[in-house]
């Protein structure tokens, strides 16, 4: 099959609105849980609930725009797509590039923090055989099929969850048997940052905690009924998951001393070793399962945006191409994983991860700014609108929070933004070239009328 008929071939619609909600909150619940107290503190103090709740309101304004636009354009692309209808290819790949960039760093990173503490707890392997095994299982169920990953994420999704509830049961239990101190969760401000620096310091710490919602919109086009499922999953998993966050950050805050808590790099280990019930190995296992989960999802995410970008134009051909009898986009899955690998094993992670917030921030502000531009663009199907003042105080939020990031991420970001940038001129020139001469001299070519097919056309006004 060639890549040009596979783009012919939508992808298989079999995502629940239950699927989806698991999908979304697996995503949010992922690795960073488990030493995001211990950060939160060091910078915010003892009330860690508090930054936990401002960011879920700022991660709502956008998730509000990414609502209207996935049930609007349900396609894998999600970002790219959105951007690049709204501003064309230029910025739809800058969008696109930094969501991908995020997303394949962001799985070659679980996957050494897979490698690492907690599973030395089980068995010692040489990291590099962790992570290619790792790597290669996860790549193989993401070709076998949507709904073979999200019944993994279903299940993974509740042992994560049930791993926080018990935390803060644990946390309950310590406090009620007079060993924690309540007082802690209304101490706000350390020695360096006064209460209200303190709040928005902690907040672009606590915001990154609820990226993954993002990545959602990626399999939109596999969701059986867009305009209902997906705003019911995506706000219901992000209130779900805050409600989760501040619980769980107050319960570390109320049984380990701020100082102690803001060194520690697994707080929510030291609750359940403080509670004294539990054995601690237990909780290595819930940690591993959260890596693995969110590595698959963020695979997926990848795999789909990637193909998504491709569909557009603004990735190679090749990245299209589908599996013949599960539909999923295999070339994807393989070049995005092998990406991932690399990364882990020449060891940049480090450099790069520290540009993953200043980038999904980027990608942030430039989708709050297309929902409002593609309101000149009507559809002709049923999707969720959000109220336009939304979006504006989400590009408002994204550019408060980008003030708040460090100068060294900023140094790390720009250079890598730049080569962004001259990568999406690149591309954008390459694609009006290939359009112009497929088009001909009267522009109305092959090409130029497949502008407009596609599972998101519509009549011309």
């Amino acid at each position: 099959m060639t890549a040009s008929s596979d783009q012919q071939v939508s992808l298989r619609r079999t995502v629940t609105t239950a699927g989806l909600f698991f999908f979304i909150l697996g995503d949010v619940l992922g690795a960073g849980v488990y030493v995001l107290a211990g950060e939160i503190a060091a910078t915010a103090g003892g009330a860690v609930w508090v930054p936990l709740v401002v960011a879920l309101v700022l991660a709502l304004l956008t998730a509000g725009s990414y609502a209207e636009l996935a049930t609007k354009y349900p396609r894998a692309g999600g970002s790219a797509h959105y951007t690049m209808r709204a501003f064309g290819p230029f910025v739809g790949f800058l969008v696109g590039f930094c969501m991908l960039s995020a997303g394949i760093v962001s799985v070659g990173t679980l996957a050494l923090g897979f490698a690492g503490d907690y599973l030395t707890e089980f068995v010692t392997l040489p990291t590099a055989l962790v992570v290619v095994v790792f790597l290669g299982l996860l790549a193989a169920l993401n070709a076998r099929g949507i709904s073979e990953s999200m019944g993994a994420n279903r299940v993974a999704t509740i042992i994560e969850v049930s791993g926080l509830i018990l935390v803060v049961v644990l946390g309950i239990i310590v406090v009620a048997r007079g060993d924690g101190d309540l007082g802690r969760l209304t101490e706000l401000g350390t020695g360096d940052h006064g209460p209200l620096p303190a709040v928005l310091a902690g907040t672009v710490l606590a915001f990154y905690s609820y990226v993954g919602f993002e990545t959602s919109v990626n399999i939109a086009e596999e969701t059986k009924d867009p305009a209902r499922s997906y705003p019911r999953a995506l706000f219901g998993a992000l209130i779900v998951a805050g409600v989760v966050y501040a619980l769980v950050g107050a319960a570390a805050a109320a049984v380990i001393p701020t100082a102690e808590l803001a060194e520690s790099s697994a707080p929510l280990l030291q609750v359940v070793t403080a509670a004294g019930f539990i054995p601690p190995v237990l909780f290595s296992v819930i940690a591993l399962v959260a890596v693995a989960n969110g590595a698959l999802l963020t695979g997926i995410m990848s795999s789909r945006l990637a193909y998504g970008m491709a569909r557009d134009g603004l990735l190679p051909a090749v990245l299209t191409r589908l599996l013949p009898q599960r539909r999923t986009p295999w070339v994807a899955i393989i070049a995005t994983t092998g990406l991932s690998l690399v990364l882990a094993l020449t060891g940049t992670l480090e450099i790069l991860a520290g540009t993953m917030v200043l980038l999904l921030l980027v990608v942030f502000t430039a989708v709050n700014a297309a929902v409002l531009v593609l309101r000149r663009d009507p559809v002709d199907r049923r999707h969720f609108r959000v109220p336009a003042f939304l979006p504006v105080a989400g590009i408002v939020s994204c550019l408060g929070l980008a003030t708040q990031v460090e100068g060294e991420v900023w140094r790390l970001g720009l250079p890598f933004l730049a080569l962004a940038a001259v990568l999406a001129g690149l591309a954008a020139w390459r694609r009006r070239a290939r359009r112009e001469h497929a088009s001909g001299p009267d522009g109305t070519g092959p090409e130029a009328s497949s502008e407009n097919s596609g599972p998101d056309s519509r009549p011309a006004s």
